[in-house]
Protein backbone atom coordinates (compact mmCIF):
# COMPACT_ATOMS: atom_id res chain seq x y z
CA UNK A 1 0.00 0.00 0.00
CA UNK A 2 2.84 2.41 0.82
CA UNK A 3 4.33 1.76 -2.62
CA UNK A 4 1.01 2.64 -4.27
CA UNK A 5 0.73 5.85 -2.25
CA UNK A 6 4.27 6.81 -3.20
CA UNK A 7 3.50 6.11 -6.88
CA UNK A 8 0.34 8.29 -6.75
CA UNK A 9 2.30 11.07 -5.07
CA UNK A 10 4.88 10.96 -7.85
CA UNK A 11 2.30 10.94 -10.64
CA UNK A 12 0.07 13.77 -9.33
CA UNK A 13 2.63 16.61 -9.79
CA UNK A 14 3.36 15.47 -13.33
CA UNK A 15 -0.37 15.27 -14.02
CA UNK A 16 -0.86 18.77 -12.64
CA UNK A 17 1.94 20.08 -14.86
CA UNK A 18 0.33 18.50 -17.93
CA UNK A 19 -2.97 20.24 -17.12
CA UNK A 20 -1.81 23.83 -17.21
CA UNK A 21 -3.64 26.78 -18.74
CA UNK A 22 -1.72 26.27 -21.98
CA UNK A 23 -3.45 22.93 -22.43
CA UNK A 24 -7.00 24.17 -21.80
CA UNK A 25 -8.22 22.90 -25.13
CA UNK A 26 -7.14 19.32 -24.55
CA UNK A 27 -8.07 18.78 -20.94
CA UNK A 28 -10.79 21.08 -19.71
CA UNK A 29 -13.33 20.17 -22.36
CA UNK A 30 -12.68 18.09 -25.46
CA UNK A 31 -15.42 19.98 -27.31
CA UNK A 32 -13.48 23.27 -27.10
CA UNK A 33 -11.28 22.48 -30.13
CA UNK A 34 -14.02 20.86 -32.22
CA UNK A 35 -14.16 23.99 -34.42
CA UNK A 36 -10.39 24.02 -35.13
CA UNK A 37 -9.81 22.84 -38.70
CA UNK A 38 -6.02 23.18 -38.68
CA UNK A 39 -3.33 24.74 -36.54
CA UNK A 40 0.32 25.00 -37.44
CA UNK A 41 3.52 26.86 -36.64
CA UNK A 42 5.53 28.47 -39.46
CA UNK A 43 9.10 29.62 -39.29
CA UNK A 44 11.17 31.02 -42.19
CA UNK A 45 8.31 30.21 -44.55
CA UNK A 46 8.14 26.53 -43.61
CA UNK A 47 5.74 24.61 -41.44
CA UNK A 48 7.59 23.25 -38.44
CA UNK A 49 4.74 21.47 -36.70
CA UNK A 50 1.85 19.23 -37.56
CA UNK A 51 -1.63 19.82 -36.21
CA UNK A 52 -1.25 21.03 -32.62
CA UNK A 53 -3.47 22.83 -30.18
CA UNK A 54 -3.58 26.66 -30.44
CA UNK A 55 -2.02 27.00 -27.01
CA UNK A 56 0.85 24.65 -27.90
CA UNK A 57 1.35 26.55 -31.17
CA UNK A 58 1.69 29.89 -29.37
CA UNK A 59 3.98 28.34 -26.79
CA UNK A 60 6.33 27.23 -29.56
CA UNK A 61 6.11 30.63 -31.26
CA UNK A 62 7.07 32.43 -28.04
CA UNK A 63 9.96 30.06 -27.42
CA UNK A 64 11.27 29.52 -30.96
CA UNK A 65 9.87 32.38 -33.10
CA UNK A 66 7.80 32.27 -36.26
CA UNK A 67 4.03 32.61 -36.32
CA UNK A 68 0.96 30.45 -35.76
CA UNK A 69 -1.94 30.02 -38.18
CA UNK A 70 -5.13 28.73 -36.58
CA UNK A 71 -8.14 27.97 -38.80
CA UNK A 72 -11.64 27.54 -37.35
CA UNK A 73 -15.01 26.76 -38.92
CA UNK A 74 -18.18 28.20 -37.37
CA UNK A 75 -17.01 28.18 -33.72
CA UNK A 76 -19.44 28.71 -30.89
CA UNK A 77 -18.82 31.31 -28.22
CA UNK A 78 -17.73 28.58 -25.83
CA UNK A 79 -15.36 27.02 -28.37
CA UNK A 80 -13.80 30.38 -29.20
CA UNK A 81 -13.46 31.68 -25.64
CA UNK A 82 -10.19 29.91 -24.85
CA UNK A 83 -8.54 30.90 -28.13
CA UNK A 84 -9.64 34.52 -27.69
CA UNK A 85 -8.08 34.54 -24.23
CA UNK A 86 -4.87 32.91 -25.45
CA UNK A 87 -4.35 35.47 -28.25
CA UNK A 88 -5.77 38.48 -26.42
CA UNK A 89 -8.53 39.14 -28.96
CA UNK A 90 -10.88 42.04 -28.33
CA UNK A 91 -14.36 41.01 -27.07
CA UNK A 92 -16.16 43.09 -29.71
CA UNK A 93 -14.24 41.41 -32.54
CA UNK A 94 -14.79 38.00 -30.94
CA UNK A 95 -18.52 38.66 -30.78
CA UNK A 96 -18.56 39.57 -34.48
CA UNK A 97 -16.56 36.48 -35.39
CA UNK A 98 -18.91 34.15 -33.52
CA UNK A 99 -22.20 35.66 -34.63
CA UNK A 100 -21.18 36.14 -38.29
CA UNK A 101 -23.42 37.98 -40.81
CA UNK A 102 -21.07 40.95 -40.64
CA UNK A 103 -20.39 43.67 -43.18
CA UNK A 104 -16.94 43.51 -44.86
CA UNK A 105 -14.63 45.74 -42.84
CA UNK A 106 -11.17 46.34 -41.40
CA UNK A 107 -10.79 47.28 -37.74
CA UNK A 108 -7.77 47.63 -35.47
CA UNK A 109 -7.85 46.54 -31.85
CA UNK A 110 -4.57 47.30 -30.07
CA UNK A 111 -2.01 45.07 -31.81
CA UNK A 112 -4.54 43.06 -33.82
CA UNK A 113 -6.18 43.68 -37.19
CA UNK A 114 -9.69 42.30 -37.56
CA UNK A 115 -10.76 41.81 -41.18
CA UNK A 116 -14.09 40.54 -42.48
CA UNK A 117 -14.47 39.15 -46.02
CA UNK A 118 -17.68 38.04 -47.70
CA UNK A 119 -17.13 34.96 -49.85
CA UNK A 120 -19.32 34.49 -52.93
CA UNK A 121 -20.08 31.17 -54.62
CA UNK A 122 -21.98 30.83 -57.90
CA UNK A 123 -24.81 28.30 -57.68
CA UNK A 124 -25.07 26.26 -60.86
CA UNK A 125 -28.59 25.92 -62.30
CA UNK A 126 -29.97 24.31 -65.43
CA UNK A 127 -32.46 27.14 -65.99
CA UNK A 128 -32.87 30.53 -64.39
CA UNK A 129 -36.29 30.83 -62.76
CA UNK A 130 -38.02 33.36 -60.51
CA UNK A 131 -36.86 31.34 -57.48
CA UNK A 132 -33.33 30.39 -58.60
CA UNK A 133 -30.49 30.99 -56.15
CA UNK A 134 -27.68 32.49 -58.20
CA UNK A 135 -25.07 33.35 -55.55
CA UNK A 136 -24.37 31.90 -52.14
CA UNK A 137 -22.49 33.90 -49.53
CA UNK A 138 -20.21 32.96 -46.67
CA UNK A 139 -17.69 34.77 -44.47
CA UNK A 140 -14.01 34.61 -43.64
CA UNK A 141 -12.78 36.63 -40.66
CA UNK A 142 -9.12 37.15 -39.90
CA UNK A 143 -7.42 38.18 -36.66
CA UNK A 144 -3.91 39.26 -37.66
CA UNK A 145 -1.24 39.86 -35.04
CA UNK A 146 2.53 40.09 -34.99
CA UNK A 147 3.08 36.37 -34.60
CA UNK A 148 -0.31 34.80 -35.32
CA UNK A 149 -3.27 34.80 -37.64
CA UNK A 150 -6.62 33.29 -36.65
CA UNK A 151 -9.09 32.64 -39.47
CA UNK A 152 -12.76 32.01 -38.74
CA UNK A 153 -14.88 30.71 -41.59
CA UNK A 154 -18.68 30.64 -41.81
CA UNK A 155 -20.66 28.87 -44.51
CA UNK A 156 -20.02 25.83 -46.64
CA UNK A 157 -17.89 27.68 -49.19
CA UNK A 158 -14.56 29.49 -49.03
CA UNK A 159 -12.41 26.67 -47.67
CA UNK A 160 -8.83 27.73 -46.95
CA UNK A 161 -7.29 24.25 -47.01
CA UNK A 162 -6.07 24.50 -50.62
CA UNK A 163 -4.80 28.02 -49.95
CA UNK A 164 -2.78 26.80 -46.96
CA UNK A 165 -1.15 24.07 -49.04
CA UNK A 166 -0.43 26.52 -51.86
CA UNK A 167 1.23 28.98 -49.49
CA UNK A 168 3.34 26.22 -48.00
CA UNK A 169 4.72 25.67 -51.50
CA UNK A 170 5.95 29.30 -51.52
CA UNK A 171 8.25 29.65 -48.47
CA UNK A 172 9.64 32.99 -49.65
CA UNK A 173 6.20 34.59 -49.52
CA UNK A 174 5.12 32.80 -46.35
CA UNK A 175 8.30 34.01 -44.63
CA UNK A 176 6.79 37.53 -44.67
CA UNK A 177 4.59 36.50 -41.76
CA UNK A 178 0.86 36.68 -40.98
CA UNK A 179 0.29 39.58 -43.39
CA UNK A 180 1.24 37.26 -46.26
CA UNK A 181 -1.56 34.92 -45.21
CA UNK A 182 -3.97 37.85 -44.95
CA UNK A 183 -3.07 38.93 -48.48
CA UNK A 184 -3.49 35.39 -49.83
CA UNK A 185 -6.96 35.16 -48.30
CA UNK A 186 -7.97 38.55 -49.72
CA UNK A 187 -6.61 37.57 -53.12
CA UNK A 188 -8.53 34.28 -53.12
CA UNK A 189 -11.76 36.00 -52.10
CA UNK A 190 -11.46 38.66 -54.81
CA UNK A 191 -10.52 36.06 -57.45
CA UNK A 192 -13.73 34.29 -56.48
CA UNK A 193 -15.60 37.54 -57.13
CA UNK A 194 -14.14 37.70 -60.65
CA UNK A 195 -15.26 34.16 -61.45
CA UNK A 196 -18.76 34.78 -60.10
CA UNK A 197 -19.03 38.04 -62.05
CA UNK A 198 -18.34 36.20 -65.31
CA UNK A 199 -21.00 33.59 -64.51
CA UNK A 200 -23.58 36.23 -63.54
CA UNK A 201 -22.81 38.06 -66.79
CA UNK A 202 -23.88 34.93 -68.69
CA UNK A 203 -27.19 34.84 -66.78
CA UNK A 204 -27.84 38.50 -67.51
CA UNK A 205 -27.07 37.99 -71.20
CA UNK A 206 -29.52 35.08 -71.28
CA UNK A 207 -32.27 37.17 -69.68
CA UNK A 208 -31.55 40.10 -71.98
CA UNK A 209 -31.78 37.94 -75.11
CA UNK A 210 -34.98 36.38 -73.83
CA UNK A 211 -36.60 39.74 -73.07
CA UNK A 212 -35.89 41.16 -76.53
CA UNK A 213 -36.76 38.01 -78.45
CA UNK A 214 -39.92 38.09 -80.59
CA UNK A 215 -41.77 35.43 -78.60
CA UNK A 216 -41.02 37.09 -75.26
CA UNK A 217 -41.91 40.51 -76.59
CA UNK A 218 -45.39 39.26 -77.40
CA UNK A 219 -45.97 37.90 -73.92
CA UNK A 220 -44.21 40.72 -72.09
CA UNK A 221 -41.19 38.74 -70.78
CA UNK A 222 -40.74 37.35 -67.29
CA UNK A 223 -40.36 40.09 -64.70
CA UNK A 224 -40.04 37.52 -61.90
CA UNK A 225 -36.76 36.13 -63.27
CA UNK A 226 -35.33 39.61 -63.79
CA UNK A 227 -36.27 40.70 -60.29
CA UNK A 228 -34.78 37.54 -58.75
CA UNK A 229 -31.54 38.07 -60.65
CA UNK A 230 -31.50 41.69 -59.48
CA UNK A 231 -31.83 40.55 -55.86
CA UNK A 232 -28.89 38.17 -56.29
CA UNK A 233 -26.79 40.94 -57.85
CA UNK A 234 -27.67 43.14 -54.87
CA UNK A 235 -26.36 40.40 -52.56
CA UNK A 236 -23.19 40.34 -54.64
CA UNK A 237 -22.91 44.12 -54.36
CA UNK A 238 -23.19 43.98 -50.56
CA UNK A 239 -20.13 41.74 -50.49
CA UNK A 240 -17.99 43.74 -52.90
CA UNK A 241 -18.63 47.45 -52.33
CA UNK A 242 -17.93 47.66 -48.55
CA UNK A 243 -14.59 45.89 -49.07
CA UNK A 244 -13.19 48.68 -51.26
CA UNK A 245 -12.19 50.91 -48.35
CA UNK A 246 -10.42 48.16 -46.32
CA UNK A 247 -8.40 47.11 -49.39
CA UNK A 248 -7.42 50.72 -50.04
CA UNK A 249 -6.23 51.07 -46.44
CA UNK A 250 -4.22 47.86 -46.62
CA UNK A 251 -2.63 48.88 -49.92
CA UNK A 252 -1.95 52.57 -49.21
CA UNK A 253 -1.65 53.23 -45.47
CA UNK A 254 1.53 51.97 -43.73
CA UNK A 255 0.69 49.50 -40.95
CA UNK A 256 3.01 47.91 -38.47
CA UNK A 257 1.26 44.57 -38.81
CA UNK A 258 1.56 44.52 -42.62
CA UNK A 259 4.93 43.88 -44.23
CA UNK A 260 5.85 46.69 -46.70
CA UNK A 261 6.57 44.13 -49.42
CA UNK A 262 3.15 42.53 -48.90
CA UNK A 263 1.47 45.93 -49.07
CA UNK A 264 2.44 46.11 -52.74
CA UNK A 265 0.50 42.90 -53.35
CA UNK A 266 -2.57 44.41 -51.71
CA UNK A 267 -2.58 47.08 -54.42
CA UNK A 268 -3.13 44.39 -57.03
CA UNK A 269 -6.01 42.96 -54.99
CA UNK A 270 -7.52 46.44 -54.64
CA UNK A 271 -7.34 46.95 -58.41
CA UNK A 272 -9.13 43.64 -59.07
CA UNK A 273 -11.74 44.49 -56.47
CA UNK A 274 -12.37 47.89 -58.08
CA UNK A 275 -12.91 46.17 -61.41
CA UNK A 276 -15.39 43.73 -59.91
CA UNK A 277 -17.21 46.59 -58.20
CA UNK A 278 -17.58 48.39 -61.53
CA UNK A 279 -18.96 45.19 -63.07
CA UNK A 280 -21.50 44.72 -60.28
CA UNK A 281 -22.66 48.33 -60.55
CA UNK A 282 -23.00 47.85 -64.32
CA UNK A 283 -25.01 44.67 -63.71
CA UNK A 284 -27.39 46.58 -61.47
CA UNK A 285 -27.89 49.35 -64.03
CA UNK A 286 -28.31 46.86 -66.87
CA UNK A 287 -30.91 44.85 -64.96
CA UNK A 288 -32.80 48.07 -64.24
CA UNK A 289 -32.85 48.81 -67.96
CA UNK A 290 -33.93 45.25 -68.80
CA UNK A 291 -36.71 45.39 -66.22
CA UNK A 292 -37.94 48.73 -67.56
CA UNK A 293 -37.81 47.38 -71.12
CA UNK A 294 -39.75 44.31 -70.02
CA UNK A 295 -42.43 46.45 -68.38
CA UNK A 296 -42.59 48.69 -71.46
CA UNK A 297 -43.06 45.63 -73.65
CA UNK A 298 -45.86 44.43 -71.42
CA UNK A 299 -47.52 47.84 -71.71
CA UNK A 300 -47.13 47.82 -75.50
CA UNK A 301 -48.59 44.31 -75.67
CA UNK A 302 -51.57 45.43 -73.59
CA UNK A 303 -52.09 48.43 -75.88
CA UNK A 304 -51.99 46.16 -78.91
CA UNK A 305 -54.59 43.90 -77.35
CA UNK A 306 -56.80 46.86 -76.55
CA UNK A 307 -56.52 48.13 -80.15
CA UNK A 308 -57.53 44.72 -81.48
CA UNK A 309 -60.48 44.53 -79.13
CA UNK A 310 -61.55 48.05 -80.07
CA UNK A 311 -61.22 47.27 -83.78
CA UNK A 312 -63.39 44.18 -83.61
CA UNK A 313 -65.91 46.01 -81.46
CA UNK A 314 -66.16 48.70 -84.16
CA UNK A 315 -66.64 46.08 -86.88
CA UNK A 316 -69.38 44.25 -84.96
CA UNK A 317 -71.06 47.57 -84.21
CA UNK A 318 -72.18 47.85 -87.88
CA UNK A 319 -74.33 44.66 -88.07
CA UNK A 320 -75.53 45.34 -84.53
CA UNK A 321 -76.73 48.80 -85.57
CA UNK A 322 -78.43 47.55 -88.75
CA UNK A 323 -80.07 44.65 -86.93
CA UNK A 324 -81.25 47.07 -84.26
CA UNK A 325 -82.85 49.36 -86.82
CA UNK A 326 -84.65 46.59 -88.65
CA UNK A 327 -85.74 45.13 -85.36
CA UNK A 328 -87.97 48.13 -84.72
CA UNK A 329 -91.75 47.56 -85.10
CA UNK A 330 -92.52 50.17 -87.77
CA UNK A 331 -94.87 49.45 -90.70
CA UNK A 332 -93.21 51.78 -93.18
CA UNK A 333 -89.50 51.01 -93.42
CA UNK A 334 -87.25 51.20 -96.55
CA UNK A 335 -87.12 47.92 -98.47
CA UNK A 336 -89.14 46.16 -95.77
CA UNK A 337 -91.38 44.29 -98.21
CA UNK A 338 -88.97 44.24 -101.16
CA UNK A 339 -88.09 40.79 -102.54
CA UNK A 340 -84.35 41.47 -102.52
CA UNK A 341 -84.30 43.55 -99.35
CA UNK A 342 -82.89 40.86 -97.04
CA UNK A 343 -79.88 39.83 -99.22
CA UNK A 344 -79.23 43.49 -100.03
CA UNK A 345 -78.99 44.37 -96.32
CA UNK A 346 -76.65 41.40 -95.74
CA UNK A 347 -74.40 42.42 -98.64
CA UNK A 348 -74.30 46.02 -97.46
CA UNK A 349 -73.53 44.91 -93.90
CA UNK A 350 -70.70 42.60 -94.99
CA UNK A 351 -69.32 45.26 -97.31
CA UNK A 352 -69.18 47.90 -94.58
CA UNK A 353 -67.55 45.43 -92.13
CA UNK A 354 -65.00 44.42 -94.76
CA UNK A 355 -64.13 48.05 -95.48
CA UNK A 356 -63.65 48.81 -91.77
CA UNK A 357 -61.57 45.67 -91.30
CA UNK A 358 -59.36 46.60 -94.24
CA UNK A 359 -58.86 50.10 -92.86
CA UNK A 360 -57.83 48.78 -89.43
CA UNK A 361 -55.54 46.24 -91.06
CA UNK A 362 -53.86 48.94 -93.13
CA UNK A 363 -53.25 51.03 -89.99
CA UNK A 364 -51.80 48.09 -88.07
CA UNK A 365 -54.59 47.73 -85.57
CA UNK A 366 -55.38 44.18 -86.67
Amino acid sequence: MSMIRDLRAAVRPALRRSRTASDYDATRDPSVTSAVVDCGVYRDGKRVSEHVSPAKAMERVRDEGGFAWIGLHEPTEREFAGIAQEFGLHPLAVEDAVQAHQRPKLERYDETLFTVFKTIHYVEHAELTSTSEVVETGEVMCFTGRNFIVTVRHGGQGSLRALRHRLQQDPELLAKGPSAVLHAIADQVVDGYLAVADAVQDDIDEVEIDVFSAATSRRGGDAGRIYQLKREVLEFKRAVSPLLRPMQLLSERPMRLVDPDIQKYFRDVADHLARVNEQVLAFDDLLNSILQANLAQATVAQNEDMRKITSWAAIFAVPTMIAGIYGMNFDYMPELRWKFGYPTVLVVTVGICFAIHRGFKRNGWL
